[in-house]
């Protein structure tokens, strides 16, 4: 008899793939038109079906557009992509995506998201020399020491400076950089490598849901919306001490019932192979941890706060992030005195090992480029805008959380959804009588559940890092989700009484 296996990553993205190339058939196209700020000649260029056109930068020219956002939100460049216009909403017509496009789309993902494939390649490749200089290994050995019988204190850390990371400056996909080198920190402490994994996705995953300054989500939702990014902030900090202390609880009830019983683990049947890939040894057969490895270490650490400061202070981005690190290697090979074939050849490796995350990256983004094609995402947004029409205020705060939850599989990218959305979602608060923050936060929050699920988001690409089933992830976070999502609601419905 055959046993069925659940599809990896790969394959489950090929299959939405399949289902969205189904979608641009049977869902009507159809495009908003959209109104961008050129900052060179102080104009907008309203870009419509029948025509792009030039417009004077003036408070009057929003205002004839029925765009609540004050001209300041463009000219100081908090608006800097190009935003939807409120009534716009035109069908147009069919353009299916045929097989064509299908095969196509993987490789225009691939192309399109080159930018985080290559720092997922390099620090690939920075692991990879880590690894051949032993400071890794040593490096675990003295944290497994120092930890010994409090190791719960590094779930609660991880997880709380992650979550710091995501509400303050959008910590997402640079957390790909954490999972080989925390993995087998939290395995060394006799956790699984689910606890791991959720330390540090869901600290990322929840501190981006309740973002309180990260720029990508909250500043440019509530610039889109005609708001102050201060009004509701209150509700975003009372929203992120619940969510995260349901979390940190939660994952610390399952981490202590694996360290107790290490067959009770989701993923028990994995221990010895997630040992083996991380280089999780006895503690008597670790390296010494020397002076050298000490700097190495330094020297390794110093890669990510360099990164954290530039991405928040410098308006760095993945080219400047992916050269960190791709210096750091070199530090570090020079430092461990690697030799030069040596270097080339373990950095080779360690970039080959994160391959296959790279490509989930890529067939992700590829799904967004079809669904860009076939026209569908504005249809889709036009017509969850005309379903809240004439409701109670708590019912329509609700409605609004599963809307945005439901928009995030087909507009993935938190500031692309606020652009697109907020002009013409946000004026829906008015016809209820609640202020605009609380769409605000129903896209945060909408977006920020549904990412933990979400195959489009980084989750694929995260398992895929530590060697864990898609499955298995539902079977741990459904119970978690389910309690945040009440958690939301609740919250949500008192916010606007």
């Amino acid at each position: 008899m055959i046993k069925l296996k659940f599809p990896t990553a790969q394959t489950i993205l090929i299959l939405i793939a399949v289902f969205v190339t189904i979608l641009t058939w049977l869902v009507p196209a159809g495009k908003y038109d959209s109104l961008a700020y050129n900052a060179a000649s102080n104009t907008f260029t309203k870009t419509s079906l029948e025509e792009t056109i030039e417009l004077p930068a003036t408070g009057e020219t929003l205002d004839d557009l029925n765009i609540k956002i004050p001209i300041q939100k463009f000219t100081s460049g908090d608006i800097y992509k190009p935003i939807g216009i409120p009534d716009t909403y035109k069908e147009l017509e069919p353009k299916p995506q045929g097989l064509g496009a299908l095969a196509k789309s993987p490789v225009k993902g691939i192309i399109a998201a080159a930018d985080i494939i290559f720092l997922i390649l390099i620090i690939g490749g920075l692991i990879g020399i880590m690894n051949l200089t032993g400071a890794f290994d040593a490096g675990i050995s003295w944290l497994a020491k120092i930890l010994k019988g409090r190791e719960y204190i590094l779930i609660v850390v991880v997880t709380t400076l992650i979550a710091a990371g995501g509400t303050t400056f959008g910590l997402a996909e640079e957390t790909m950089a954490f999972y080989p080198i925390l993995i087998p920190v939290f395995l060394a402490a006799k956790y699984d490598g689910m606890v791991g994994l959720a330390c540090i996705f869901l600290g990322s995953g929840i501190g981006s849901m309740c973002s309180t300054t990260n720029p990508f989500s909250t500043i440019i939702a509530s610039d889109a919306a005609g708001i102050n990014w201060t009004t509701g902030l209150n509700n975003r900090i009372v929203m992120l001490l619940v969510c995260l202390t349901i979390t940190i609880i939660y994952i610390l009830r399952y981490a202590k019932r694996v360290k107790d019983d290490p067959s009770r683990s989701l993923i028990y049947e994995q221990k010895e192979s997630l040992e083996k890939l991380f280089g999780v040894h006895d503690e008597n057969t670790r390296t010494e941890f020397t002076n050298r490895l000490r700097l190495i270490i330094t020297v390794f650490s110093l890669c990510f706060i360099v990164m954290i400061v530039g991405v928040s202070f410098l308006d760095w981005w993945f080219v400047e992030m992916t050269s960190t690190f791709l210096v750091g290697a070199i530090l570090i090979g020079i430092i461990g005195k690697v030799r030069e074939i040596d270097f080339v050849e373990a950095f080779a490796k360690g970039a080959a090992d994160l391959l296959s995350v790279a490509f989930i990256v890529g067939i992700a983004r590829g799904v967004t480029i079809l669904m860009e094609d076939g026209l569908i995402s504005d249809t889709i947004l036009y017509h969850a805008s005309t379903i809240t029409e004439g409701m109670n205020k708590g019912v329509f705060t609700n409605v609004m959380l599963y809307i945005y939850g439901g928009l995030s599989f087909f507009m993935p990218s938190s500031s692309g959804m606020a652009v697109l959305t907020m002009p013409i979602m946000s004026p829906l608060a008015d016809t209820v009588n609640i202020g605009r923050e609380t769409v605000v936060n129903t896209y945060q929050y909408g977006m920020g559940l549904f990412y933990l699920i979400n195959p489009t988001s980084l989750i694929l690409a995260a398992l895929a890092i530590v060697k864990i089933g898609f499955n298995k992830w539902l079977q741990f976070i459904m119970p978690l989700l389910g309690l945040l999502l009440i958690a939301t609601m609740i919250l949500l419905t008192i916010s606007v009484y």
